[in-house]
């Protein structure tokens, strides 16, 4: 198996892709987080001290698609042409999913940014809600679809 981020003499590099074609890259990721019925109560009634959890989440997690290549080392540093992060409540088990969608046209996909934006939203919802529940549990994170490029088209399965 040949490592693609090190060289022939071991040493880490970033991939080269300037030989690869330039095509509309997407990706969508999502993980979930799991509260106690205080702490999701409070979320969703807007009463936590922090502020507005989930809007600060959201934006949250959309900085940190937009700066994933200053926080994985041999990751290329894209112009994202779109990145959104939704949330999926589920009152039942006192849980949220994050989905985050980004977008790039480019030589490099756009997995890891999407990967980072939920990573991120989710435990901003950890940071602010800490107070009320340190017992949350993040989890299930993991890449649901991506488009473009050489590797084409990939679907999660259910």
């Amino acid at each position: 198996m040949e490592f693609t981020h090190f060289d022939e003499a071991g040493n880490a590099r970033m991939v080269d892709v300037s030989g690869k074609d330039s095509t509309e890259r997407e990706a969508v990721a999502s993980g979930t987080i799991r509260m106690s019925q205080e702490a999701f109560d409070a979320v969703m009634g807007r009463r936590v001290k922090k502020g507005d959890v989930l809007t600060v989440s959201q934006v949250a997690g959309i900085m940190a698609a937009k700066r994933t290549s200053d926080l994985i080392p041999m990751c290329h540093s894209l112009n994202l042409t779109h990145t959104s992060l939704i949330f999926e409540t589920n009152e039942e088990n006192c849980s949220i999913t994050a989905f985050c969608r980004v977008k790039t046209g480019g030589r490099t996909g756009v997995e890891m940014e999407a990967l980072t934006g939920v990573s991120v939203a989710l435990l901003t919802i950890y940071d602010m809600c800490k107070a009320i529940d340190r017992a949350m549990v993040m989890g299930e994170i993991r890449l649901i679809e991506k488009s473009g490029g050489k590797s084409g088209h990939y679907r999660a399965e259910a």
